[in-house]
């Protein structure tokens, strides 16, 4: 029985609007019990494997030793990766990553990853990866990953639209045609998810496939059509919404403003003060800066420990 507890889950492959779109998590009960952010589209996802261009990458010295973040881009959108300190048998290929990224190279990436998230008090879900494996590859084996994460996101999309106006419920789906790995999630998604239209998600697949042709550049594709990492689910699906709010106030006021009401006594959590100033209208990359530099050049604020800051 433990044995069989812990078996991996297989890593989907999944384009990064899907998984920054989700918003419904479950976590494992047990010791061995995997946990899963759960799609739109019906993905339980426990482990995925995606690719692209890296588009971010850091490194951040904490009590407990170095952690790695960053950012790969596909052409719907960028999945966000973190290595812990504890991964310390992943520090040496982080440190080259970081290296040739800090040099200005920009390489295509894939990237195995347990589904990890983050919860704010008001039900914000940011979703990232916690990487198992990652290695840099080259244009053809991103176009072969580029055609399999299509593939199965079409096949996502089907299931979707077949369970429309269905019951929600696994024999009910399973005879509209959804396939019997999807209908756990997909009976999850219909109950917690509002009605949507699977277009947009056609529509990543279609850049997805276009790049794998050869037909467009991943630089085309994402000047002229990927959503920015800060615009909404909601805009997403409905092109004539109004543009994101324009940053309200100073940065640095935010970030003080947003530690002090999140402190409890000992600190604010990262992730939490950058989704502050992500609601008051900045970009992310924007939030992470001044953080850092309100940390380490200013001296605004401290982090007493890893992870959590506090205003001097």
């Amino acid at each position: 029985m433990e044995a069989q507890r812990r078996v991996r889950q297989t890593a989907i492959r999944m384009l990064a609007q899907e998984y920054s779109d989700a918003s419904l998590t479950e976590m494992g009960v047990g010791e061995y019990d995997p946990s899963f952010v759960i799609t739109k589209l019906g993905a339980r996802v426990n482990r995925v494997l995606v690719a692209g261009v890296i588009d971010r990458m850091e490194r951040r010295d904490g009590d407990s030793g170095p952690s790695y973040s960053g950012h790969i881009r596909d052409p719907t959108g960028n999945h966000v990766f973190n290595i812990a300190p504890f991964q310390d048998e992943m520090h040496a290929e982080a440190e080259e990553l970081l290296a040739r990224f800090e040099s200005g190279d920009r390489f295509l990436m894939a990237l195995a990853g347990k589904s990890r998230w983050f919860e704010t008090e008001d039900g914000g879900v940011f979703t990232s990866l916690r990487v198992e494996q990652i290695a840099i590859i080259d244009k053809e084996r991103y176009s072969r990953w580029l055609v399999e994460a299509a593939e199965a996101t079409l096949r996502r999309i089907k299931a979707y639209d077949d369970s429309s106006g269905v019951e929600v419920n696994s024999d009910s789906l399973e005879e509209a045609g959804v396939p019997s790995d999807l209908l756990n999630g997909m009976a999850q998604a219909r109950s917690h998810y509002p009605e949507f239209d699977s277009e947009n998600y056609r529509v990543g697949v279609l850049q997805a496939l276009s790049i794998a042709s050869g037909r467009s550049s991943m630089a085309e594709v994402a000047t002229d059509n990927t959503p920015s990492e800060d615009e909404t689910p909601e805009a997403r699906e409905n092109p004539t919404a109004q543009p994101p709010i324009e940053p309200t106030g100073d940065i640095s006021s935010t970030i003080i403003n947003a530690i002090k009401s999140a402190d409890r006594g000992e600190g604010a959590e990262y992730d939490s003060i950058i989704l502050s100033c992500i609601q008051s209208g900045f970009s992310r990359e924007v939030a992470e800066d001044a953080l850092e530099g309100m940390r380490d050049v200013d001296g605004t604020i401290i982090e007493p420990r890893f992870g959590f800051f506090q205003v001097l």
